[in-house]
């Protein structure tokens, strides 16, 4: 099992045990993940720690002092 985390810039938008769709994109040397219908984005991976799956359950979703996130849970 493979947790990754999102930033979510509005709450109200996923609940936890949804099912998404997860879109890779890439830059000149990395790539990135959109969840869902751009409700939240990645941060950026490297070849190595690139995501094989194409869809993740929501795990857990957090309010920081920097913004809003969200645990995805994948098999791999």
């Amino acid at each position: 099992m493979r947790r990754m985390e999102f930033k979510m810039e509005r709450t109200g938008l996923l609940k936890e045990g949804e099912v998404l769709p997860v879109t890779e994109s890439k830059l000149p040397n990395s790539w990135y993940y959109t969840l869902g219908r751009a409700y939240a984005m990645s941060a950026n991976y490297t070849f190595h720690e690139r995501l094989k799956s194409t869809e993740g359950r929501v795990a857990e979703i957090k309010e920081t002092p920097k913004g809003y996130y969200v645990i995805v849970e994948f098999d791999e």
